[in-house]
Formats: C-alpha cells, sequence, structure tokens
C-alpha cells in the first residue's frame, strides 16, 4: 500500500514540475515580447494559459484520489495540501500572463530603461517559480527560503521602474498611456513574485509543518 502511495506521490512531483514550467514558459513568453516591442500571439498565450488550467485539475484529481484511496500520515496531509495551495498560485501566475500578454498589444516600440528593469522582474519572477516547485520535490527548505528573501530583488526592480516612468511622465505627457500600461505589466510580474513566495510558503510548511506567514503550526 505504502509502495504505491509513494509512486503517486513521485507523479505529484512531476506534474508540479510541469505545471511550473508551463507557468515559467508563458512568463518568459511575454517578457520576450516586451523586450522585442513586438505583441504574444493571442493562440500562444491562450494555449499555454489552457494548459495550466488542465495541468491544475490534473493535481486536484490526483491529490483527491491520494487523500480518498490512501490512508496518508500528518506528514503525507501537508504534502498534499501544501500541493492544492501551490497549484492556486501557479494558476494564477497563468492567468496574470494572459494578463500582461493582452496589455502588450497596446504597448508602442519605444526603448525605455523601465522595459529593461521589467525585463529583470520577470526573469527574476520566473526563476522564483521554478526555484520555489523545486523547492517543494527536493523537500528543500534553504531553497524555499531563498525564493522568499529573493522577492526584495523584484520590489526593487519595481520601485525603479515607477520612478524611471514618473520620470518619463514629467519629462513628456503624452508618454502617460504608454508608462500607465508598463507600469501595469510591471505591477503583474511583482504579483507574480508574490505568487512564487506563496508557494516557498507552502512548501515550508509541507517540511516544517509552520506557515512562515504567521508562524503558526
Amino acid at each position: 500500500m505504502r509502495t504505491r502511495f509513494d509512486q503517486q506521490l513521485g507523479k505529484l512531483n512531476v506534474e508540479l514540475i510541469t505545471m511550473g514550467a508551463l507557468c515559467e514558459e508563458a512568463i518568459g513568453l511575454v517578457a520576450d515580447a516586451l523586450t522585442r516591442g513586438a505583441t504574444v500571439k493571442s493562440n500562444e498565450i491562450s494555449s499555454l494559459e489552457v494548459r495550466i488550467d488542465h495541468k491544475e485539475r490534473d493535481i486536484e484529481s490526483l491529490c483527491m484520489k491520494l487523500l480518498l484511496q490512501q490512508q496518508p500520515v500528518a506528514g503525507d496531509l501537508r504534502v498534499i495540501s501544501s500541493a492544492l495551495k501551490m497549484i492556486s498560485d501557479m494558476e494564477r501566475i497563468g492567468d496574470q500572463a494572459a494578463d500582461i500578454a493582452e496589455i502588450l498589444q497596446y504597448i508602442t516600440d519605444a526603448e525605455t530603461e523601465s522595459k529593461s528593469h521589467i525585463a529583470e522582474m520577470a526573469a527574476a519572477a520566473g526563476r522564483m517559480v521554478t526555484d520555489a516547485v523545486s523547492a517543494f520535490v527536493s523537500k528543500d527548505p534553504q531553497q524555499a527560503k531563498a525564493v522568499m528573501a529573493y522577492d526584495d530583488q523584484v520590489d526593487g526592480l519595481f520601485a525603479r521602474v515607477k520612478e524611471d516612468l514618473t520620470a518619463m511622465i514629467l519629462e513628456n505627457p503624452k508618454n502617460g498611456e504608454n508608462c500607465l500600461d508598463l507600469l501595469m505589466i510591471a505591477k503583474y510580474f511583482e504579483r507574480i513574485g508574490d505568487h512564487a513566495v506563496n508557494i516557498a510558503e507552502w512548501v515550508m510548511f509541507s517540511i516544517t509543518g509552520r506557515h512562515e506567514k504567521d508562524g503558526r503550526a
């Protein structure tokens, strides 16, 4: 019985890695379009969003089977419940990548320093998602803590973006609409970083039984 359960837990890890990779691909797609001044093809991002949603349902189904068909002990229950929380955050990441793609349709091809900072935010957020999922699979609390700490980098980049865009608007009010679109994109990437932190916090809970945000068991 336990062997079968461990096999299904292994499958859960593989499914989570796959979902995390899809999220990273979606982030990379919109980040690349931003830096190239191009728009994302709607069918590309839509396909990724659908695949992420399907993966969420597949993982939910697997978790329910683990809960109902097996006899998980306390540690197993933490792992399964954490996985269910993690996929909710990953699903939101897919939605936000799609929202960014929609906004990109209205961004002009003007080169700005803010674009490079936003691209850095995107790269950092994608890395955070990947590392958080990896920490869950490897049960590595240090990697999970590193993800949480790295969020400061994303927040710092967001502050720089706001400063740059504010200066652009003051210099030429005609830049206002374009700057607001860029600011909204930056905010979405900041939120993606926050979701990665949420995932890392649930990783810590799955390992220690304590949630880092409030310290409660």
